[in-house]
This record gives structure tokens, sequence and C-alpha cells, in this order.
């Protein structure tokens, strides 16, 4: 088990993993920090990231990060977004837009398709390439 230091408070604990970034009490506020957000997207659909991150008090960087994730999403037409990191297109939720996804999807695919074997040539005993040993 490794034991790390927390970003937010400074305090020791047990690090298990990328699920556990911070200690349990920085992790229960920061899921406090998410509900009240989601909330508050839930009341106001059309509010941007910066008007959601003052009044929740949250910074934008940790909103942008939950979008990232998928736990929260922009409204269908809303006029925000954040950016595929991909190509740059406007983006609702995640990392990649729709056609980002279908390539690197497509590119997976091709990739994990096996390679035919190549052919075995006959093994000949006096191969001309070869180095070979005289019996004494």
């Amino acid at each position: 088990m490794e034991v790390r230091s927390c970003r937010g408070c400074g305090k020791l604990y047990n690090y298990l993993g990328p699920t556990t970034p911070a200690c349990p009490a920085c992790m229960k506020a920061m899921e406090e920090k998410f509900q009240q957000c989601k909330e508050y997207i839930r009341d106001n659909p059309g509010a941007n990231i910066q008007k959601v991150a003052e009044d929740t008090e949250t910074s934008v960087k940790m909103i942008k990060q939950w979008v990232r994730e998928e736990r929260l999403t922009f409204a269908e037409g809303s006029v925000v977004g954040i950016e595929c990191e991909s190509c740059g297109a406007s983006i609702l939720t995640g990392r990649f837009c729709p056609n980002c996804k279908f390539k690197m999807q497509q590119s997976f695919a091709n990739a994990s398709r096996r390679a035919p074997a190549p052919e075995e040539k006959p093994k000949n005993e006096h191969d001309s390439n070869k180095m070979r040993f005289l019996d004494r």
C-alpha cells in the first residue's frame, strides 16, 4: 500500500490508485461540491461554466474535469462547451467529439486484427546461407 500526502489538506493517506486522488475527508468535500454543482446546473440549465463556478464557489478547472469525466454535461443546444482533445471541436461532455471517437475506434479495430502469419519456408538441410559444421 502506498502512502501519499493529500494535495488538498496535506495529510497523509493510503493511496489506492487513481480513484483516490485525495484523503477521504477531501474526497468527501469534493463529492459534496460536485453534488452542489450538479443541483445548480439542474436548476439553471443555461448557465455557463464561469457562472456555475462563481455561484457554487468551485474552480472552473474542477468543473471542466467533471465534464471531461462525463460526470457533468452541458445541455443540448448550449452555446458553451469544452474542446475535443484531438481536433478542438466544441463538445458537451467527455474528452473527444463523436468523429474523433469513431476514428479512434476504427484505428483500434484495425490494430487489433491479426496480420496473416508469414508462410513458412520448407526447411532445406543444405541452405547456403547457414553455417554448417562437419562431423569429425
